[in-house]
């Protein structure tokens, strides 16, 4: 489709989008490009289709760059990503909606130079940004980053931090620059961090409150004072977040519950979190190895378990007993077997009909990987 048909489409649907405006005064609003993939991109998506559907509103959602359909779910099926699924539903133009393999791709740095957005946000995209995409936009990129930075620059903030255990953490807005998450903070929002909480729920309420956060600044950023107030980082103190992967999901019970606690709550939903125990069945003189996803945790406030063996699992008050290293105890609540459901601690334990559970050590269990 050529340029002229796309800009027709998006000035139709920024009048659709907005029945209360004139033709006239939609025309003259400034032209916006998002970029976002996964479900958490589509908060901050549905907060500035709101913002931009307002009558006062000085801009509208021009075009959608988002990651290519890919194959997700149980079925597999190949599938546009949640951001242009979500954008497709609200009845956004799928000619508008760009799924470049690579931002540098430069048919796709075209389209946007065609479109000349005056602004782009971008939120969990999951591509690296070009200086000749970052160059089109003269109002620049604004990004929404999970974290306070400078701590915490790269894929995985929110796994990260809390994979540290950190007690506070916050959301981030920063223009885009060459280097990774490093740009000038325009604002930030710090928010306290439960011991409890999983990093997809922790993501979801950082992007929920990045969302607040952008529409808030929002006018500053358009009327150029954004740029004026927003401050270097300092790259003494920056942390780095690095892509999680699927090999680190072994807990080591050699070291201490508070860490394993931490480690299943920040790699909850994907990879997950893996143990190998041994299960033993005394009447038949059995002895397998069983790999458990561990879903959920706390760390045991008692310290008077009593076990038979140093390195026995236990049933108490619906959790299963890990011993740790440092004397420490982790509960698990919750267990996955291999193409199962999810159960509770109780139910795996009760289908055990008697046999015992030991720990393994990290190199028993590397070597059975």
């Amino acid at each position: 489709m050529n340029s002229s048909m796309m800009l027709r489409r998006f000035f139709c649907f920024n009048a659709a989008s907005t029945p209360a405006a004139s033709s006239a005064s939609t025309s003259k609003k400034k032209p916006l490009v998002f970029l976002g993939s996964p479900q958490v991109s589509a908060t901050v998506l549905d907060a500035l289709f709101n913002a931009a559907a307002a009558p006062n509103s000085s801009f509208e959602v021009a075009a959608i760059v988002t990651q290519p359909s890919s194959r997700r779910d149980r079925g597999r099926k190949v599938m546009p990503s949640p951001v242009a699924e979500y954008a497709l539903d609200r009845g956004f133009p799928s000619d508008l909606i760009f799924t470049p393999e690579r931002a540098r791709d430069e048919t796709f740095l075209s389209s946007m130079r065609t479109l000349q957005p005056e602004l782009c946000i971008t939120a969990a995209y999951g591509n690296i940004l070009p200086n000749k995409f970052l160059n089109i936009p003269p109002l620049g990129t604004v990004n929404i980053h999970p974290s306070l930075l400078p701590l915490y620059r790269g894929a995985a903030p929110v796994q990260r931090a809390l994979q540290d255990g950190v007690k506070e953490t916050g959301v981030s807005l920063a223009f885009t620059v060459r280097a990774l998450d490093a740009g000038p903070v325009i604002a930030c929002e710090r928010l306290k961090v439960d011991d409890e909480i999983k990093a997809p729920e922790l993501l979801a309420l950082l992007f929920s409150q990045g969302s607040k956060l952008l529409i808030r600044e929002l006018p500053s950023i358009f009327n150029g004072s954004a740029k004026e107030k927003a401050e270097p980082q300092d790259d003494s103190k920056a942390t780095l977040a690095p892509k999680i992967t699927p090999e680190e999901s072994w807990l080591p019970f050699d070291q201490e519950a508070s860490v394993l606690h931490n480690k299943v709550c920040a790699f909850a939903g994907w990879p997950g979190t893996r143990a190998k125990v041994i299960v033993i069945d005394d009447k038949n003189s059995s002895c397998n190895i069983l790999e458990l996803k561990i879903v959920t945790t706390r760390v045991c406030s008692d310290g008077n378990i009593h076990r038979n063996e140093a390195d026995d699992i236990v049933f108490m008050e619906g959790a299963l007993v890990f011993p740790c290293g440092g004397c420490t105890e982790l509960e698990v609540l919750e267990v996955q077997l291999p193409g199962k459901k999810v159960v509770s601690a109780a139910a795996f334990w009760n289908g055990l009909r008697g046999q015992k559970l030991k720990t393994m050590t990290m190199e028993t269990s590397h070597m059975t990987a």
